[in-house]
């Protein structure tokens, strides 16, 4: 893949792992990293050797929040003109699975990449948190919008109004983090699960994961109907008729993506 300045990016037995790479500054987030992410999701997302991408962060932390020295001489037209959020929206549509894998802070924009990926593994001394209450701002890259979905509004007004920090096992407990590990193996952990997706047919993977994003927004009888589309659609794939098959004959399937 392309070379990046603020993340490196490594592909290996079909997973994207994607770093965030500025630990000297505890890999705070700027525009230009953020347009780089975009980029390696989008083109691991085009890629049919790819089937699964990693997040995570170089050094001591995930992303200790936006690059504030970028942002504080600032002002609404910049902002209107810039269009800086553009690019988050873009991480959303990435259609192939995101894991991330936090270790150090998940803090602002930080936690906002967190809640972007579809399963979030964490170090026990994992911390997260929306500090910008008391830059007297708040997010705006989807924050309030993710962690209310997810812990409902009572709880997000909490944290959002107070900027108090959530442990990685208040975060569990809340269902933004899937699953907790050791700081020492929770990279090679993460991969493990990842190379567990590639194995699964690829089209199936990213329609579950449609459906499940669409489940979210829509009430229960129009995601249904998304959901038996999909589940039709499938049959049209040559991997329904390999998994089928190989299920019958007793064989393990060879996905092929089609």
């Amino acid at each position: 893949m392309s070379e990046y300045r603020f993340l490196q990016v490594t592909v290996v037995d079909g997973i994207a792992l994607v770093e965030l790479n500025r630990p000297d500054v505890l890999n705070a987030i700027n525009r230009a990293m953020v347009t780089e992410l975009v980029q390696a999701f989008e083109h691991a997302d085009k890629d049919e050797r790819i089937g699964v991408i990693v997040l995570t962060g170089k050094g001591r932390a995930f992303a200790a929040g936006a690059d504030i020295d970028e942002m504080r001489k600032e002002g609404p037209i910049d902002f209107e003109l810039a269009d800086p959020f553009a690019d988050w929206d873009k991480i959303l549509r990435i259609r192939k699975p995101i894991i991330g894998a936090v270790k150090g802070f998940a803090l602002g924009g930080g936690f906002e990449l967190a809640l972007a990926c579809d399963v979030l593994f964490a170090s026990h001394q994992a911390q997260f948190a929306f500090p910008e209450v008391n830059l007297g701002v708040m997010p705006g890259a989807g924050g309030t919008q993710q962690l209310t979905k997810i812990i409902g509004k009572k709880k997000a007004l909490a944290y959002l109004w107070t900027g108090d920090r959530m442990t990685a096992q208040q975060a569990y407990d809340c269902d933004i983090v899937t699953r907790l590990i050791d700081e020492e193996v929770l990279l090679e952990e993460t991969m493990k699960f990842a190379k567990r997706i590639t194995r699964q047919p690829s089209l199936a993977i990213r329609l579950i994961k449609e459906s499940v994003n669409v489940a979210v927004d829509v009430p229960l009888e129009e995601g249904m109907k998304q959901e038996r589309k999909n589940f039709y659609l499938l049959f049209a794939s040559e991997d329904q008729k390999e998994g089928m098959n190989a299920f019958v004959e007793k064989r393990p399937p060879q996905f092929k993506g089609r």
